[in-house]
Order: structure tokens, then C-alpha cells, then sequence
């Protein structure tokens, strides 16, 4: 089985080029608004997109973040609102990939197959569950995987050698990275240990290794890329959102575009690494 992350990290290869990847908060300031920003992100550079789902108890979050979930939240956005706004996504772009990245408990509570089933239907690719263990791969990992979804796993600084056959044990289209201890948004990430990090993991898997948390410039994301097969920024999105927003943390006339724009700055941070390279 090919799915859409494999088949645009293949197509990637033969660019010769790292993927871009954004993240944004499903609903964030509003349910319209939101999927009117990420419709913009492909042409803007995006390469995936991954999608959050607002929760209300997010541990691996900075503030950014857990405050685009709680707008979010306000907003009216629920995880069936979240799949209605893949579908309404995938009517007028069916190769980008999509990834709904966050927490077990909105998927336990709308019941697990039910969950797999209608998330494989409006399009999603992957799933990002921060919270679930490998030693919890029957909860909703094989389940999955056998639906048809990449189930992508999360390494950090501290997974060591002994760890990582176990994180990686049924990991799909790509393993994502965390280049910092810690939550999103708190610090940068080093490219140097980052290089090696990425390189150590490899020596595990032939699947793709992104990187995210810590990139916030064109300059980080094209230094990131050159190391790893992707780069994942959120935090920079989510604040770029949020500074389009007025007083009362509406969307405004700038709104979309502030996202866009920023996207489309580091999709050239990203592609400049394929230059630097050469």
C-alpha cells in the first residue's frame, strides 16, 4: 500500500529536496477561516500539512499552541467538525498530504473504529498521536495501519539506541523528530545536533526523518532541511495567525494571507537547502 505521504516523499526524492511541513490547529480562529487557510498552504509551499485537533488538555504544547486549541475550542471546533473540514479540503486537492496530529482521548471518546473509518473516507493520510506509547500499538496504531493510515511516530533527544526499535516497530511514512526536550515553541533547534541525531535514527530505518519544534525562520527551516528529509513548523504559523487576529481574537481581512505568506517564506528556506547543497 502507497499512500499519499509516500508517494509525495518519493517525488520529493527525485527533486533532491526536503519536504516542507506546516502545522495548524483544525478551527483555529474559526471553523471557515481555518479552512480557508489551509486550502492556501500547498500553493504557498507546503509540501504536508499536518492538522490538530483541538484539545483540551494538550501536555506537549507551548502556549501558542494550546491557545489556537482553546480558540479553537470556542469556536465551536469538535473532531467530527475537524474530518468535515478534510473532506471539504479534499474536493479541490486530492495529492497533498494530510496528517491529524494530538491527543487519544477525542478519538477514544468518538469511538475508535468509528474514528478510522470516517477519517479514511474524508481523506486523511497519517495520524500524530502524541500520547500513545508503542507498548499501546493496539489501541489505535495497528488498527490504523490495517485502515489504510500511516501511523507516524514521534523520537526525541532522549529516545536512545535501545529505545528506538520499539518507537520505530510500527512506524509508517515518516518519523518525526523532536529536535528540543521540551514543549513546542520554547526554544530553537541546533542544526549540528540535530544533523547527528537525524543520522543516529537513520542507522534504524529507511523511512523519511522530519524534523520539528524549534524552527521559526527561512534560515532554521533551510538548516534543518539540509540535515533531515523534511522540516515541521507550527509555533511560527500559529503566531503569525494570531497577530493577524483583532482585539477580541477575530479573524481579520489579513488573516489568511499573514499564514500564507510566512509559509511561502519558509517553503524557500527549505528549497534553498537543495542549492546550498549543490
Amino acid at each position: 500500500m502507497t499512500t499519499r505521504i509516500d508517494a509525495r516523499f518519493a517525488e520529493l526524492k527525485k527533486q533532491g529536496r526536503s519536504a516542507f511541513i506546516t502545522f495548524l490547529m483544525a478551527g483555529d480562529p474559526d471553523p471557515a477561516i481555518s479552512l480557508e487557510i489551509i486550502k492556501a498552504l500547498p500553493k504557498a509551499g507546503a509540501d504536508i500539512i499536518e492538522i490538530g485537533m483541538p484539545f483540551t488538555d494538550p501536555m506537549a504544547d507551548g502556549p501558542a499552541i494550546q491557545a489556537a486549541g482553546l480558540r479553537a475550542l470556542k469556536a465551536g471546533m469538535t473532531l467530527k467538525k475537524t474530518l468535515a473540514m478534510v473532506r471539504a479540503f479534499r474536493a479541490g486537492d486530492t495529492t497533498t498530504p494530510l496528517v491529524l496530529m494530538g491527543y487519544y482521548n477525542p478519538i477514544y471518546i468518538y469511538g475508535v473504529d468509528q474514528f478510522l473509518a470516517d477519517a479514511k473516507s474524508a481523506g486523511v493520510d497519517g495520524l500524530i498521536i502524541v500520547d500513545l506509547p508503542p507498548e499501546e500499538d493496539s489501541e489505535l496504531c495497528l488498527p490504523a495501519m490495517q485502515a489504510g493510515l500511516n501511523f507516524i511516530r514521534l523520537a526525541t533527544p532522549t529516545t536512545d539506541d535501545k529505545r528506538l526499535p520499539a518507537v520505530l516497530a510500527n512506524t509508517s511514512g515518516f518519523v518525526y523528530y523532536v529536535s528540543i526536550t521540551g514543549i513546542t515553541g520554547s526554544a530553537s533547534a541546533d542544526t549540528n545536533v540535530v544533523g547527528e541525531a537525524v543520522a543516529r535514527i537513520k542507522r534504524h530505518t529507511t523511512l523519511p526523518v522530519c524534523v520539528g519544534f524549534g524552527i521559526r525562520t527561512p534560515e532554521a527551516a533551510r538548516g534543518i532541511a539540509q540535515h533531515a528529509d523534511g522540516a515541521v513548523v507550527g509555533t511560527a504559523l500559529v503566531d503569525a495567525l494570531r497577530g493577524s487576529l483583532d482585539a477580541e481574537g477575530r479573524a481579520t481581512a489579513k488573516t489568511v494571507d499573514a499564514v500564507a505568506d510566512l509559509v511561502a517564506a519558509l517553503a524557500q528556506g527549505v528549497r534553498g537547502a537543495k542549492q546550498a547543497a549543490e
